[in-house]
């Protein structure tokens, strides 16, 4: 088999029409999923941005820091063709999302997109994440969603159909939603810092983000400064590089995250740009 090339095999019940007995059949679902590693990263594409000449360097950035949380057992998993459909996880000890959440998987992005929903693609790959999970002798998965859809995080509703449940949901939207394996383990939470939904600056813009997204760098770096200069606002970036300062961030949504005279606004980088901004303002 090729390195890197993972096969979904899938046990389905079949009942006989007679329901005398019952034959366990396998199916062998034909999807190519690959798994990124250090060796393969440079060849392979990440799904996002990779014909956004524009990010091109924070695309780069996404794949190095990749390259390093891989030293960390984290796992970035995808379909096998030009699109939109990968998941990342790893444990959530050395996970970028300020959360509690001991012998946990944390599931970071995980998208299906486009013409590839509804073929079995994100359950085969949740699947993916839960075998891990077990053979790891994990508690379970855990996962930041919004408590209404967030841009830039999975489906709520899906995930809560697959047997997540929400385990801590804050005031600004986000919940925590956790499938547990173990089920004596105790709940994941959300770190103090995460809970009140404000940040230390209380003037104009305050911005914080990460390399996890190969979008961020480029808009947060262009598009904001010139929004925020042609509205003469104060900005404050903050550039979440260790696993220390993601731990103690005042956000869950550690790829982006805005926030406006020190009140949590939006995860949605496209609020960076002159056109967004505004709108996404007026709106909390």
């Amino acid at each position: 088999m090729e390195q890197g090339v993972a096969p979904f095999f899938m046990f389905v019940p079949h009942f006989p029409l007679n329901n005398i007995d019952l034959i366990k059949k396998q199916v062998t679902m034909n999807i190519d999923f690959i798994t990124l590693t250090k060796d393969n990263i440079e060849k392979e594409h990440i799904c996002c941005a990779f014909s956004d000449k524009k990010c091109q360097e924070s695309y780069n950035l996404k794949k190095e820091w990749l390259k390093r949380q891989f030293e960390n057992g984290y796992v970035f998993r995808r379909l096998n063709e030009r699109a939109k459909v990968f998941i990342e996880y790893g444990p959530a000890e050395n996970g970028w999302v300020p959360v509690k959440a001991d012998n946990y998987l944390l599931i970071n992005c995980f998208w299906v997109a486009g013409q590839y929903k509804g073929k079995g693609y994100a359950k085969a790959l949740l699947q993916t994440a839960i075998d891990d999970a077990l053979q790891q002798g994990k508690d379970g998965l855990v996962t930041v969603v919004g408590t209404k859809k967030f841009h830039f995080m999975s489906d709520t509703k899906w995930l809560l159909r697959q047997g997540f449940v929400a385990c801590e949901q804050l005031p600004t939207g986000f919940s925590l939603l956790v499938k547990k394996l173990n089920v004596d383990a105790p709940n994941p939470t959300f770190n103090e810092s995460a809970r009140t939904g404000e940040c230390p600056d209380k003037k104009g813009i305050t911005v914080y983000f990460s390399n996890r997204c190969p979008f961020a760098e480029f808009h947060v770096m262009s598009s904001l400064k010139e929004t925020a200069a042609k509205r003469n606002l104060p900005l404050t970036i903050i550039k979440l590089e260790t696993m220390e300062q993601v731990q103690a961030a005042p956000t869950p949504a550690t790829i982006f995250s805005l926030f406006y005279e020190g009140k949590f606004v939006t995860t949605d980088i496209s609020a960076c740009m002159d056109s967004r901004f505004d709108k996404a303002i007026a709106g909390k």
